[in-house]
């Protein structure tokens, strides 16, 4: 306010203030005795006053303290190096935590390192661990820790699907590749609490994937003992605020506070349940009956009467994620015929799937990498700005040269993980190919462990619904999904001019050069139609008001060590 204000003005303020002041000096030094103590009296009611709204103002913790959290689907697996998938990762932000974290609104704050620095080309690191970082067991976290847990995610025996996600460290990509040893992935302990990390070039985006459950570190004597077994009731050693105390498939998990986590005194929450419900009108039920706190998905269809009775606890947020269907590239009959792909994807009518269907706030999309980007400009379809009745008529026009149309009909398959959201979302999406493109459309769901299964063999899918999440807010954060080798990579797209524009972005310290890179890659990426994006994602929760330390954020992370039960 200051900042604003004319310098004249300014003094004119404070001297007018100095007046009144002197002014009401005066006046009390000629009251008299009685007046005098009926002030003093006044001003001690007011400081009661002003206390006691100050100490209502502090929420009061409920003596209760464990908090209910709807999940989605059935976890795929707590082991950070082997899952994929956001109700893997809720969890394991409660149970691991690596080098970098983050605060309740988003940002980057230490974790296991407490501090860090970079040198003058942005390509060696040197992190500095907590003394007081420990195991649940109380072994101290140290700097090998993490060297045994990188290496571990590269190594190309373990079968990482986010190996990839390590590909700027030195040396990583070739140990992925099995050309290179683990050994010299560009990592090592400097003592037992300095870390040292080599980039294979300047990363303006690394100390944000830290974030990523695939950097977390894990217990390597457990992993040693139990093998695949180790993140499972009674193996699990983890060094997050929480332990794994229960794991009952298909009913619940239950995490309890971790005593020997080195932020514990700030820890509120005692125990948390995650609950994977894939049905969101049942979990919508259940938040309704009060068995729930914090619902992970919202029913679409439910929205008008939840705007209208619990807008209170509606939580909609945009944050950097896009929907969209992925085609199977390496079988018929996407393989090798893109005007099919391309056709498919141009008659989708976006807008009324956001506006219509959703109704959410979602926007339709017409590029691969979302809107807010940190550095970056979106590429888009030249079609987007042209109307349905031009778009539809160059779509039968590219089928029918596909060699599809009335007398040689297109029959495919969307296959989608079970919800209610998706089924709506598939069936919008099949009756727009049945009406402009007379496509017959089978829709299939699956239980989302074997939807991914499915998924990564590449031998039953045609089209499948898909989704991803930014893991740190950079453009390459979604370009690198679509690369040659990358475990996430569920379209089996390919191209090495594609793959070569990442390559040389990952080593540009420009950050004007190294867009344009992404932006040109970008390109070749929706000429080549290997996915179809339908729309850019908003967080949609809800959340009971005796939730405290929930903030929403552009990620959509909430650490269940921010959280806790007021009084209520």
């Amino acid at each position: 306010m200051n900042d604003l204000m004319p310098c004249g003005k300014q003094a004119t303020m404070t001297s007018t203030k100095s007046a009144l002041i002197q002014r009401l000096d005066n006046e009390i030094k000629n009251m008299s005795p009685l007046a005098k103590q009926i002030l003093q009296l006044i001003s001690l009611c007011a400081y009661i006053l002003l206390a006691s709204a100050n100490c209502h103002a502090a929420d009061v913790l409920a003596p209760n303290q464990v908090l209910h959290r709807g999940n989605g689907s059935e976890p795929q697996s707590l082991d950070p190096h082997k899952s994929e998938g956001v109700p893997s990762a809720n969890i394991q932000k409660d149970l691991y935590e690596g080098l970098v974290c983050e605060s309740p609104s988003g940002e980057l704050v230490p974790g296991v390192a407490s501090s860090w620095s970079v040198d003058k080309k942005g390509m060696r690191y040197l992190f500095t661990l907590r003394k007081d970082a420990k195991w649940s067991n109380g072994d101290p976290v140290t700097a090998d820790d993490f060297v045994y847990s990188w290496r571990r995610i590269v190594d190309p025996k373990t079968g990482s699907y986010y190996a990839q996600t390590l590909a700027p460290v030195l040396n990583a990509e070739d140990i992925i590749k099995g050309t290179k040893k683990v050994t010299s992935l560009g990592i090592r302990a400097i003592g037992k609490y300095q870390l040292e990390v080599k980039l294979k070039g300047p990363t303006p985006y690394f100390i944000g994937l830290l974030t990523h459950s695939s950097t977390y570190p894990v217990h390597k004597a457990s992993v040693e003992k139990h093998g695949n077994r180790f993140a499972r009731v009674g193996n699990l050693i983890g060094n997050g605020a929480f332990v794994l105390k229960e794991w009952s498939i298909q009913s619940h998990i239950l995490l309890e506070r971790n005593p020997h986590y080195w932020d514990n005194k700030n820890t509120k929450l005692d125990k948390v349940y995650y609950y994977p419900i894939e049905d969101q009108s049942s979990e919508l039920k259940r938040y309704r009956a009060g068995e729930i706190d914090i619902v992970e998905g919202i029913p679409i269809s439910q929205m008008p009467w939840l705007r209208k009775n619990l807008k209170q606890d509606l939580r909609l947020t945009p944050y950097l994620g896009i929907y969209y269907f992925g085609y199977n590239v390496t079988q018929p009959p996407f393989k090798d015929n893109k005007k099919l792909r391309q056709a498919l994807s141009m008659v989708i009518d976006r807008k009324v799937l956001t506006e219509k269907i959703l109704r959410t706030g979602e926007l339709p999309a017409y590029s691969w990498v979302p809107p807010n980007v940190a550095n970056y400009q979106q590429v888009e379809y030249e079609w987007k700005a042209w109307p349905m009745s031009r778009r539809i008529k160059y779509a039968k026009e590219l089928i029918k040269q596909a060699g599809y149309g009335k007398g040689k009909p297109l029959s495919v398959e969307i296959r989608y993980n079970t919800s209610e959201n998706h089924k709506k979302i598939a069936i919008v999406v099949a009756s727009m190919w049945k009406k402009h493109l007379g496509v017959k459309t089978k829709l299939h769901n699956e239980e989302w462990k074997v939807f991914l299964a499915n998924r990564k063999t590449k031998k039953h899918t045609q089209v499948f619904r898909s989704g991803w999440i930014a893991d740190y807010n950079d453009a390459f954060s979604f370009a690198e999904l679509l690369h040659s080798n990358h475990g996430v990579n569920d379209s089996g797209y390919s191209n090495p001019e594609y793959d070569a524009l990442l390559a040389q972005s990952a080593k540009e310290a420009d950050i004007e050069k190294r867009r344009k890179l992404l932006q040109q890659a970008e390109k070749i990426l929706l000429n080549d139609y290997p996915v179809i994006p339908i729309y850019y994602y908003m967080s949609k929760h809800l959340v009971k008001p005796y939730v405290g330390g929930y903030e929403d954020n552009t990620m959509d992370h909430h650490y269940s060590k921010h959280l806790y039960i007021k009084a209520h």
